[in-house]
């Protein structure tokens, strides 16, 4: 009894912690999601933002909003590449390793630029512009190089997929319309070959009354075609057969 009791105590005291531990993954997993979501939303709000800005703010104040646009619309495309290559394309993996460090120096560049655009000192602005806008071409340079290399790779892969592809079907298709291939000059010439000549007439023989003969069934015709000249002699009669019947008159 006691032992009964022990094992239900142990059972729920387990299905107590598979509940604990399966909420505490739901839970995780929504709240991963709704991080996901809220960061995709302040994103998108801030690129709107920029992209305003970029618009209307004049001066300084616009070109680093456009510098800011064109960084992060850079790196997000290159991150995208990459990860979605890198699943398929083990050889991507280090031009992952690559851009994550490459995405350093970007999220630095991002952070000065974002503290710049409520700088009030235009001339200051001004000044740190061409130093600006040149790490924003190096770093964006990079990572167009990196993006359009990973696929440059998997177009090649894929055109390389196509041409076998297209091979194999090609050759299939052959094989599947045999009947309009052309046969070999041997067989053709050998089926297309001058049949041989009708046999010529006997010598002496009446050119009004002589036929032409076969040389492997002449014989056999003439035999059959011959009238019998005397009738067939009668057969022996033997004791042990019967007598024939008379036929009946009626």
């Amino acid at each position: 009894m006691e032992a009964a009791i022990a094992v239900v105590a142990l059972l729920f005291v387990l299905f107590i912690a598979l509940g604990a531990y399966a909420t505490v993954k739901v839970v995780g997993a929504a709240k991963r999601g709704v991080d996901r979501t809220i960061t995709q939303a302040r994103r998108t709000v801030e690129d709107h933002t920029l992209r305003a800005k970029s618009f209307v703010a004049p001066g300084p104040a616009g070109e680093i909003a456009q510098l800011r646009l064109r960084l992060r619309s850079s790196m997000r495309a290159t991150q995208d590449a990459l990860h979605a290559g890198a699943a398929e394309d083990e050889s991507l993996k280090e031009s992952l390793a690559l851009f994550q460090r490459l995405s350093a120096h970007g999220h630095e560049l991002d952070a000065d630029l974002r503290r710049l655009e409520s700088e009030p000192d235009r001339a200051s602005l001004t000044e740190r512009l061409p130093g600006l806008r040149e790490r924003t071409e190096r770093i964006t340079h990079s990572a167009d190089s990196l993006r359009w290399a990973a696929r440059d790779r998997a177009h090649r892969f894929a055109d390389d997929d196509l041409d076998t592809l297209s091979a194999q079907i090609d050759v299939e298709a052959g094989a599947l319309r045999h009947w309009t291939s052309e046969e070999p000059a041997g067989s053709s010439s050998s089926s297309a070959a001058t049949p041989p000549p009708w046999p010529e007439a006997p010598a002496g023989a009446d050119a009004a009354t002589h036929q032409q003969t076969w040389p492997d069934t002449s014989q056999a015709r003439t035999d059959e075609e011959r009238p019998a000249i005397t009738p067939p002699a009668p057969r022996p009669a033997y004791p042990w057969q019967k007598k024939p019947r008379p036929e009946s008159t009626t």
